[in-house]
């Protein structure tokens, strides 16, 4: 028993294991790691790391910073990065996403779960139902005690300590004492900092609370300001003075959806349903562009007309939103085959206009998106009747049957850029700006919309924060949806490394202050900020695109901050944060997809 007890010593003691170990262990420890490595090439240890041969790692990406160690009994999922001198010690769990700081130290028998399972069917069981995983997020210099459990969605804040047996559901603020279930603040480590007498986060809570209680009290003026009684029975343009769009639609559907929880006002829903399911080309599946007096052009069949690309995205959320769907698929990509798509994605212009390759490559990833979706509703369907599949049944069962999802999955995944995580490269014109704003593109409508991580996470924060330092895009006058939005959703999407968080959150402090004072009264908010001058030019002017996109860099910069439950909205369309639950329906899996075991 002694024996047996010493042999292991430092698989429960690893702290020693560097200082004390003799060569051969030594020697045995690096073995191990090598072994890791080779077998998953998205393992990384730094300079005198330890994990215990008794521990069960199966993580799909594992980075240990300098001096970090991985004790015997522990259990570890998902995506686990940590900064230097940082502890797992005896049967810890860490699963999900999770990122820890420096010195982050962890008891053992604590558990941080940085995922969880919907509730939401009664009649499911909970087992089936969708997985949701917001990401846990430890900053520097914090220990959490033994027999804790952090839950999903948790920032914990630097220098905080959190008392053993824990069960922290909110997050804790830098350099707070908790403790207790739920776990709330019980004394203080360090000063006590200003916002915590100002409740939480001071006069930017009250900015944003203010802001979203006006915007939602002037939804109706701004809806109906762009609203053209006078053509096809009505119909929605971006703004006053401009013609029709298929685009105008949909974005009046998500501002009211997200500012009023309905659809808008100023059309019965059924018609705005009818209108958006009419527009669908049958022989495409694309939605072709309005002419000025309201009808519509044939979409070109290819992948993708110019001007239909966009609506794939939009029409498709749209109809989301109004709880139906494109009523046949995206016929130009069902139709595709692999080779296809790869040769498509190879033609893409990556090198010189990154933002065009990311743009045509999240038409894809949407267009697979809803194709797989009609195709799991034909299965459903299907499965309950005994008859054999109908001609259309067969028709629509095609969708995404080319090996489409893979061929664009491994391009993205193979093509990464490990310097920056992004695809393309910096132009001396405009610096990084294509590969951010191509990053956000091609990312949204692949890594987010179905809910996988994304290649080199922090080398996509370090890029983004160094492009967020070019005033060229980011002075308040300059700031524009696309290039702000551009840079918040992927913070965002790699938030739960919790690499650079402070820096990240400034940021996002930063840029929301400046978003709130972008907006109009009762007219909402313009794609371009407003000038300083007496001058407004054309993409200055408040309407319907500006207003939805603001709306969603709004959502997603308080998020960063910890504040997104001041706004009382949540973006649900084009620009949701989550991926689509249907891809999540019981039986039903996507490439990527894994099945885990219940948070609990």
């Amino acid at each position: 028993m002694g024996q047996n007890s010493s042999r292991h010593r430092f698989d429960y003691s690893p702290w020693a294991f560097w200082s004390e170990a003799g060569p051969e262990e030594h020697a045995a420890q690096s073995a191990l790691q090598r072994a890791w490595l080779a077998e998953r090439p998205a393992y990384a240890f730094g300079v005198q790391c330890y994990v215990s041969a008794l521990a069960s790692v199966d993580n799909d990406q594992l980075e240990l910073g300098d001096r970090s160690y991985i004790a015997a009994g522990a259990y570890l999922t998902g995506s686990l990065h940590t900064g230097r001198d940082c502890t797992i010690n005896p049967y810890t769990v860490v699963r999900g996403a999770v990122g820890l700081g420096d010195a982050v130290r962890i008891g053992a028998h604590t558990s941080l779960l940085g995922f969880n399972h919907t509730m939401a069917d009664p009649d499911t069981e909970v087992f089936r139902q969708p997985l949701t995983s917001k990401g846990i997020r430890v900053g520097n210099d914090v220990w959490i005690g033994s027999h804790v459990v952090v839950l999903d969605g948790v920032t914990i804040g630097d220098r905080a300590v959190v008392g053993a047996g824990s069960v922290v559901t909110k997050d804790v603020p830098s350099g707070a004492i908790v403790g207790g279930n739920p776990a709330k603040v019980l004394r203080w480590r360090t000063a006590r900092p200003e916002s915590a007498v100002t409740g939480a986060t001071g006069d930017l809570a009250g900015a944003l609370a203010s802001f979203a209680d006006n915007a939602r009290a002037q939804a109706g003026q701004v809806l109906s300001r762009c609203f053209d009684a006078g053509t096809d029975g009505g119909i929605f343009i971006d703004r006053p003075g401009a013609t029709p769009t298929v685009r105008a639609q949909c974005d009046a559907i998500e501002i009211a959806d997200m500012l009023l929880g309905r659809a808008p006002d100023q059309l019965p829903a059924a018609r705005q349903l009818e209108r958006l399911r009419g527009w669908q080309d049958p022989t495409t599946g694309m939605v072709g562009p309005l002419l000025p007096d309201g009808s519509q052009r044939a979409p070109e069949p290819t992948l993708f007309d110019e001007e239909s690309g966009y609506h794939v995205l939009c029409v498709g959320y749209a109809l989301d939103l109004l709880g139906s769907a494109f009523p046949a698929p995206i016929r130009v990509v069902a139709d595709a085959e692999a080779a296809d798509i790869l040769a498509h994605l190879e033609r893409q212009p990556w090198a010189d206009s990154a933002w065009a390759a990311g743009h045509w490559t999240d038409i894809l990833g949407t267009a697979l998106l809803w194709n797989k979706l009609a195709d799991q509703s034909h299965q459903s369907v299907r499965s309950d009747q005994s008859s054999q599949p109908s001609r259309s049944d067969q028709s629509s069962r095609s969708a995404g049957r080319s090996g489409a999802h893979e061929v664009l999955f491994g391009w993205l995944l193979t093509r990464t850029d490990p310097r920056t995580g992004m695809w393309g490269l910096p132009r001396p014109s405009d610096g990084l700006l294509q590969i951010v704003n191509g990053f956000y593109r091609a990312s949204r409508g692949t890594f987010a919309q179905f809910g996988l991580p994304t290649p080199h996470p922090e080398r996509v924060v370090d890029t983004v924060l160094e492009h967020a330092r070019d005033v060229r895009f980011t002075r308040p006058e300059r700031q524009n949806a696309c290039n702000i939005l551009d840079i918040a959703h992927p913070l965002w999407l790699t938030r739960q490394t919790g690499h650079r968080a402070e820096e990240v959150e400034t940021l996002a402090r930063r840029l929301l202050t400046d978003a709130l004072g972008h907006w109009t009264d009762g007219q909402g908010f313009g794609f371009q900020a407003p000038p300083p001058g007496a001058h407004v030019p054309a993409s200055s002017v408040p309407g319907l695109q500006g207003t939805e996109m603001w709306l969603a860099i709004i959502w997603y910069l308080a998020d960063l901050t910890g504040l997104e439950h001041v706004l009382g909205y949540r973006p649900r369309g084009v620009h949701r944060p989550e991926p689509h639950p249907g891809l999540h329906s019981p039986g039903v899996r996507h490439p990527g997809y894994a099945e885990h075991a219940p948070a609990s």
